[in-house]
């Protein structure tokens, strides 16, 4: 028997984005760290670090536009559909 009706369920967003509040917390929590870490990601990038070269570009350029190149061959044959009424007289 199907017992989804004794389900109660959950009360509030479980696995959804975190509250306004939270997220204020957390960014109140790592603000001193920030010239810390901003010259660690220097010096990375100063000793030729290829993922702080790369990651320095994505946020300063952004990501270059991805092109697909669509090949696609036109042989110029259209199927012919032809719809038959079964009650008219032929």
């Amino acid at each position: 028997m199907d017992k989804r009706k004794n389900n109660s369920g959950t009360k509030g967003n479980k696995g959804g984005r975190p509250s306004k509040a939270e997220e204020q917390k957390l960014i109140e929590k790592l603000t001193p760290l920030e010239q810390e870490v901003l010259k660690k990601f220097e010096m990375n990038i100063k000793a030729g670090e290829k993922w702080a070269i790369e990651l320095f570009f994505k946020y300063m350029y952004g990501l270059p536009k991805q092109q697909i190149e669509a090949d696609v061959k036109n042989t110029g044959q259209i199927p012919i559909i032809q719809i038959v009424n079964p009650n008219e007289d032929k």
